[in-house]
């Protein structure tokens, strides 16, 4: 009988989302759509990152991230969302850790929020709809 073994791997790279010593990195999404924060979420796991929480607004993904902190290695933050924006979410998080990582994710069109986001810290940005190689080619330039 075949075992895995007997069959060569198609895959021979590690998966994105895992650091060098095997763990993987953990990501908080920040995103008032249910789909766009499924969606995320299904991108990052399938290379191996962890979603550690998600939030539904700016204000719940400030304190999520506070609680978490430092046991996030990157946000994903949506420009456009109910209570609290975030554009509001990423100053706050800055100021509380500097050396945050977040990834803005922002509709066509939002370019002004995006230049704005960039200048107050966020390492990257992210265009809906969603690309999977886009996404995961932003993630993971944040984290080298």
């Amino acid at each position: 009988m075949k075992t895995v073994n007997d069959f060569p791997s198609i895959n021979e790279r590690p998966p994105e989302g895992q650091k060098g010593d095997g763990t993987s990195f953990r990501i908080m999404i920040v995103d008032d759509s249910m789909f766009v924060a499924k969606q995320l979420g299904q991108i990052l796991t399938s290379e191996g990152y962890e979603v550690v929480a998600t939030a539904a607004d700016g204000k719940e993904g400030v304190d999520k991230y506070k609680e978490l902190a430092p046991n996030i290695d990157l946000v994903t933050m949506d420009n456009t969302m109910p209570k609290m924006d975030g554009i509001t979410a990423l100053e706050q998080i800055m100021t509380f850790d500097k050396s945050a990582r977040v990834v803005m994710v922002s509709a066509l069109g939002k370019e002004e929020l995006v230049k704005k986001s960039l200048l107050l810290g966020a390492k990257n940005y992210i265009i809906k709809p969603l690309d999977r190689k886009k996404v995961l080619e932003r993630i993971a330039a944040c984290l080298k």
